[in-house]
């Protein structure tokens, strides 16, 4: 039953983002290379993170206090890839089929959104998915009996979320939209905080709010890579 119980969490946390992968990301190494370097720059924002809560813990031992700086890092490392992608752009140019590397900043952005939150998806259930292989863990230490599921659903919601957060953040930053950029960061800390929500059983809420925020996002994701209700019909009916 643990062996059940590990490969149903694993495919719910990172199923569709595998597909994601194989469907848009595998067959161009350009995208490969951006996804790969961008999970690069989420473990060495976890480094940093790390490294500040170590400095600090003697001071605080809250975990709010290191989510939140944990939030900050992530978000100035997203904006440290946003800065390396457009310094590289002449190179790719030489190195890329596409006629434009301009009109093809939006698929760079999302590669990169896809990279942070597989990475950090990865991080954050590979503990749990280690201990769910058993013997007998269902229920960490008396706990709920679908903690593991719920935590894979939320990495679920994360992986999407830092997708979706890379395009309007990097878009922003091109247009120089400071409310996008203001919404991506807050929309990050807050979604981060209702996390220490579980703590107290509320798994309803946390992952309410998580998906509620994932289809807000990802709807003003799809609005600056420039969609369109007439394209998003012509996908639906695929046309």
């Amino acid at each position: 039953m643990t062996v059940v119980e590990f490969f149903g969490c694993s495919f719910l946390a990172f199923g569709p983002p595998v597909a994601m992968f194989a469907l848009t990301i595998a067959h161009d190494p350009i995208r490969i290379i951006i996804l790969i370097a961008a999970s690069f720059f989420w473990l060495v924002s976890l480094l940093l993170s790390s490294t500040v809560w170590l400095a600090f813990h003697p001071v605080t031992s809250k975990v709010t206090f290191g989510l939140i700086c944990s939030v900050f890092i992530q978000e100035g490392f997203r904006y440290l890839m946003y800065k390396v992608l457009r310094k590289t752009e002449s190179g790719l140019q030489e190195v890329t089929d596409i006629v434009r590397i301009a009109d093809y900043r939006h698929i760079l952005s999302y590669a990169s959104g896809l990279g942070f939150g597989i990475i950090s998806g990865a991080f954050s259930l590979v503990n749990i998915l280690a201990d769910s292989v058993g013997p007998a863990t269902v229920g960490l230490k008396a706990a709920s009996d679908i903690f593991m599921l719920i935590s894979a659903a939320q990495s679920l919601a994360m992986i999407l979320l830092h997708t979706f957060w890379s395009v309007i953040f990097f878009n922003a930053c091109d247009v120089k939209n400071y409310y996008h950029i203001g919404y991506v960061v807050a929309s990050h800390l807050f979604v981060s905080c209702m996390t220490l929500l579980n703590a107290s059983g509320l798994y309803a809420v946390t992952l309410l709010i998580s998906y509620t925020m994932v289809c807000i996002t990802g709807a003003i994701a799809f609005q600056v890579a420039g969609g369109t209700v007439a394209s998003f019909r012509k996908f639906l009916t695929c046309k």
